[in-house]
């Protein structure tokens, strides 16, 4: 079942909910009591580090860069 994080803006507490996704909207009380609560979006962590062994290499050296000219010197 999903997990909801809500903040209470009465006292600032924050809390988390477990409630079904058709239920996702439906206000939530703080522990303490409070009903002026308001959901916070959540985020998705993506696992994975800079230059892991899955991640491709920057491309170095010296090569065309387009334009015009195909990266040539146009004289």
């Amino acid at each position: 079942m999903p997990r909801y994080e809500f903040r209470c803006r009465s006292c600032g507490d924050t809390f988390e909910v477990s409630r079904p996704m058709s239920e996702s909207a439906a206000p939530a009380d703080c522990p303490a009591g409070h009903a002026d609560t308001v959901k916070l979006l959540s985020t998705v962590a993506v696992g994975g580090a800079a230059g892991s062994a899955g991640a491709p290499a920057p491309a170095t050296g010296s090569g065309g860069g387009g334009g015009c000219c195909g990266g040539g010197c146009c004289g």
